[in-house]
């Protein structure tokens, strides 16, 4: 998977948008403002952090060398995956979800309805 395939993948999803708030290579996207997925575009191959359970995250780093514990964020709750072609998209597709439904759930109980709505 490439960078636009995964923005195109998390476009589908109720309440997500798109943007730079550090710079014009780090993409943030966000489910009800909240980041689920950011992405440092200038890094080769691509990395993507992901928001994780930590019991997850660390069963995910023990399978896969390209999950690591999230760069500049709480190693507990993110990964950083590498897209290096190591990850089946299938399984790849199954963490940016699980992600997703990590800040949903931890959204406030008028966001989630919110979210419900659209």
């Amino acid at each position: 998977m490439n960078i636009e395939s995964i923005s195109e993948y998390c476009r589908k999803k109720k309440g997500v948008t798109e943007d730079f708030p550090f710079d014009e290579d780090t993409l943030a996207i966000r489910v009800m403002s909240k980041i689920f997925l950011l992405a440092s575009l200038e890094k080769v191959p691509l990395q993507i952090n992901l928001k994780c359970d930590p019991e997850y995250a660390v069963e995910l780093r023990e399978r896969f060398d390209s999950v690591q514990p999230g760069y500049h964020m709480n190693k507990s709750h993110w990964n950083t995956v590498i897209i290096d072609g190591t990850i089946p998209h299938k399984e790849l597709k199954d963490m940016i979800d699980h992600s997703y439904e990590q800040v949903v759930k931890g959204l406030k109980k008028a966001d989630q309805k919110k979210l419900i709505m659209l």
